[in-house]
């Protein structure tokens, strides 16, 4: 059985039993994971890496050295645990501490012992919204890539045309004329793949 798709369940437990029998889990729904047997490991492998295909993290609340939660405030501070959510793995005395990194952004936490469908649905879940956020994120990096692509004068031009100026005041306030801004205005749509004004407004809210 082939695994479908591109996306990437991270499994991160001390324990390689539980790693073990979560990787076999997925592969028997067809999903793909790499399993880590502590937190540093899982963020030795990171490195500066952000993420551009879809993922989701199995995250064990208590292990040794760098714990879960302590490594879920790393991910949150990178922005990491917005694009590739996090499902903590809780024994029965740690349900309070996981109802509240959900509070925080965790995308759930799941009691163990846990059920083995409810779990990988869960999985699925989070791996639709990675994509969504994924997909976001390459959009944003895409729009900041064409804004780095516009001269300074068509930048200014640009942000009053985003404020809904029309040309002729535009022409006044950058002391040009009004046929150099429609020049400008015409490049700076081209450049952003825009149509109109209020198309190019909505882009840049994106950013």
């Amino acid at each position: 059985m082939s695994p479908c798709g591109d996306a990437t369940v991270y499994i991160i437990d001390d324990d390689a039993s539980v790693r073990e029998a979560m990787a076999w889990l997925l592969r028997s729904r067809r999903l793909l994971s790499e399993a880590y047997a502590g937190a540093a490991a899982f963020e030795q492998a990171l490195g500066e890496t952000e993420p551009d295909t879809p993922g989701c993290i199995l995250l064990d609340v208590r292990m040794p050295g760098l714990s879960g939660l302590a490594l879920f405030d790393r991910l949150l501070e990178r922005g990491i645990a917005s694009a590739w959510p996090v499902i903590f793995l809780t024994g029965h005395a740690d349900v309070p501490t996981a109802v509240d990194t959900v509070k925080r952004g965790a995308f759930d936490f799941c009691e163990k012992p846990f059920s083995d469908n409810a779990l990988v649905d869960r999985v699925e879940q989070a791996l639709a919204l990675s994509r969504e956020r994924v997909a976001q994120r390459a959009a944003q990096r895409a729009l900041r890539a064409r804004v780095r692509e516009l001269t300074e004068r068509e930048r200014d031009v640009m942000r009053l045309i985003a404020e809904g100026r029309p040309n002729k005041l535009i022409a006044e306030e950058l002391g040009i004329s009004v046929r150099t801004v429609e020049v400008h205005r015409a490049r700076v749509f081209e450049k952003m793949d825009v149509k109109s004004a209020v198309e190019l407004a909505n882009s840049l809210q994106k950013i």
